[in-house]
């Protein structure tokens, strides 16, 4: 992206292995419910519940109701639907509070590639674009087109963050680093960079333009409860 990312009746962790999956488990844990007892709820048994947290399903609309509603939610929060929505939208939990990422960890989370935004000072004053991004070796590497305000910042400092909301449980963290931005000339290196790239930018068009950032001060906090 560029404008300018069946077991046993009953377990402790929720161990969904889809989207579907994930959502019912972490909500059924949410609210201290056993999966006999989410059964009961909704006219099934545990091993039906099993079957739609540990692995891939597709069930009726009626079933989804009875769910949603035993689950004290709606379908469209159990399916994603509301995922065009900003995210962040429900209560914080009493006990949540930040806590600082070591250095390791920011750079485990900024992973290979994903998509992050870059934070600059253009002529029209700070702006912020999404891009999709790669880190190889100690840099991070994204493609735009040489006419964006991107491309405009080379040689200046700015910013790139990536994050992580999990609307389920409530948490999230975030990765920011700081360094100045670079254009990529060298051809040996865009090859490179067009072999490790995961996918063409998101935003397609005309962005073939490879630029790093190479941190020099890389922060970032997680949200965490009990």
């Amino acid at each position: 992206m560029n404008t300018g990312t069946p077991g046993s009746a009953s377990t402790a962790t929720p161990a969904g292995r889809t989207d579907l999956g994930r959502r019912i488990a972490a909500r059924r844990e949410e609210l201290g419910l056993s999966r006999e007892e989410l059964g009961e709820r909704c006219g099934s048994d545990a091993t039906y519940v099993a079957y739609l947290e540990e692995r891939a399903a597709s069930p009726a609309i009626g079933s989804l109701l009875r769910l949603a509603d035993g689950l004290e939610t709606t379908v469209a929060e159990l399916t994603g639907a509301t995922a065009d929505h900003p995210p962040g939208r429900g209560t914080s939990l009493r006990d949540a509070h930040l806590v600082a990422l070591t250095y390791d960890e920011c750079r485990h989370l900024l992973s290979t590639h994903g998509i992050g935004r870059v934070g600059v000072f253009s002529t029209r004053g700070p702006a912020i674009f999404p891009v999709n991004y790669v880190v190889a070796g100690g840099e991070i590497a994204f493609r735009t087109s040489e006419e964006t305000a991107i491309a405009g910042a080379a040689g200046t400092e700015v910013a790139f963050e990536v994050d992580h909301i999990d609307e389920v449980m409530h948490t999230g963290w975030s990765v920011m680093a700081v360094g100045e931005a670079k254009g990529i000339t060298d051809a040996a290196v865009i090859k490179r960079l067009d072999a490790v790239a995961r996918s063409l930018p998101w935003a397609g068009g005309d962005r073939t333009h490879w630029m790093k950032v190479t941190p020099t001060r890389l922060t970032g906090r997680r949200v965490v409860h009990r």
